[in-house]
């Protein structure tokens, strides 16, 4: 496919190569009308240079040619056979795929909740009703099938087999096991003081030995190992505070714990809550994890999804972080970058495409119970969808749970099987 443009951007062949290159086809932007009118394979004219009306053309939006971050009126408008945005009144599903990839919008947005994240619920996917959609991939498929009907360009449509990936956020090892004596005082006093008998006695049994640790669910975790899955694991090793409450980083048996599961999984860093003002945090945490394992880092998922662009993903890089497991929203399910597809991140700031690799979440065990609270029957449909929606666009089926949520403990009751079915939708994909 021959691309006739007017300047030839990183936004531009970043946008293109998800387009194009994702779905291995191939493609070239030339800025020569000449040899553009001569040739003779598919073409397309995305500029606003006038050709004849045998060429099919659409006069772009500017926000692939320009640099740094701008306020657009955003709507919406039919292209082809798919709705995309209007961007200043230009529907453009280009730059549709950029805005929303890129979470270009964050970058100069406000909204943010009481713990400074961008909410999904003000995003523009969420406004549309489109967070539920991989919106990108629906739009290049969209595009690609513009081109076949119009431009003689081939292509037929791939069918799709996602992995399956369970990741688990260790925020809290064991609810009473191996705390410090003050910790388990100050429990014990505020449980008087709130007179809930029910946590004292418990936290007697677990302590004593005579009852199992109701977060202490890795057994369960082990489970899911054996029976194929890819299990990723983000452990928590800040200092302990108000939001970062995981065990000392130097007992011995958390030690042995992060050792254990290792040997079953991949383990990534958490970084801490109170990491998200100082970088210094991020650098001590993952090397807390690098001395206990003994090897580079590679993975991370921020504590509480706190992920503020660009400054986020730029300390991840400086820090060798090669992958990203954050990108989704706390309050609502879905794709907040419109695709379910691992992707470099683009820095909007800096217009350059990075070697950090983004992995899409489509849904956190606490957006369904507690954000959404709704019942574990009306999940399992949730989820499905959002399987079955990646199962037809591709890429991969990340969703996070925690080492506390998966036995059916407290609030949990009944949770277990939200999780087992959402591994069971391997048989979906056989």
């Amino acid at each position: 496919m021959l691309i006739f443009v007017e300047n030839i951007t990183n936004r531009l062949k970043y946008t293109f190569d998800f387009i194009f290159k994702e779905r291995d086809l191939t493609y070239e932007f030339t800025t020569n009308k000449e040899s553009f009118i001569n040739s003779e394979v598919s073409k397309f004219n995305y500029s606003r240079a006038s050709f004849d009306k045998e060429i099919k053309s659409l006069t772009p939006s500017s926000i692939l040619f320009r640099e740094g971050v701008y306020n657009f009126s955003i709507n919406k408008k039919q292209f082809y056979k798919e709705e995309c945005l209007t961007i200043n009144d230009k529907t453009d599903p280009f730059a549709s795929i950029f805005y929303i990839i890129t979470r270009y919008e964050e970058y100069n947005s406000t909204l943010i909740d009481h713990h400074g994240r961008h909410q999904g619920k003000h995003s523009v996917l969420y406004r549309f009703n489109w967070h539920h959609y991989t919106m990108c991939d629906r739009w290049a498929e969209d595009i690609l099938a513009f081109f076949k009907y119009n431009c003689g360009l081939k292509y037929e449509n791939k069918i799709h087999h996602p992995q399956i990936v369970p990741t688990f956020d260790i925020d809290k090892a064991y609810a009473y096991k191996h705390k410090s004596p003050v910790r388990n005082i100050l429990s014990n006093l505020k449980d008087l003081w709130t007179k809930n008998t029910k946590q004292l006695l418990e936290r007697k049994l677990v302590i004593s030995g005579s009852k199992k640790d109701p977060f202490d669910n890795f057994d369960l975790i082990y489970d899911i190992q054996r029976r194929g899955y890819d299990v990723k694991l983000f452990w928590l090793l800040g200092n302990y505070g108000k939001f970062d409450k995981n065990i000392s980083h130097k007992h011995k048996r958390h030690i042995r714990l992060i050792m254990k599961m290792a040997e079953i999984s991949t383990i990534g860093i958490h970084p801490s809550y109170k990491s998200n003002s100082n970088e210094f945090f991020v650098h001590q945490e993952i090397e807390r994890l690098q001395n206990i394992l003994s090897k580079h880092i590679r993975n991370s998922r921020q504590h509480f999804l706190k992920l503020t662009l660009p400054y986020t993903y730029e300390t991840l890089i400086e820090q060798e972080i090669e992958n990203d497991f954050t990108m989704g929203y706390a309050d609502i399910c879905g794709y907040r970058a419109g695709t379910a597809r691992k992707h470099l991140w683009f820095n909007v700031m800096t217009n350059e495409i990075t070697k950090l690799k983004i992995h899409p979440f489509a849904y956190m065990d606490g957006t369904l119970n507690e954000y959404l609270k709704i019942k574990p029957e009306d999940a399992q449909e949730k989820i499905a969808a959002l399987f079955m929606e990646t199962k037809k666009f591709g890429g991969d089926f990340i969703f996070i749970w925690h080492n506390d949520t998966i036995n059916n403990y407290g609030h949990w009751k009944g949770w277990s099987q939200v999780l087992e079915f959402t591994l069971r939708l391997r048989e979906v994909v056989k």
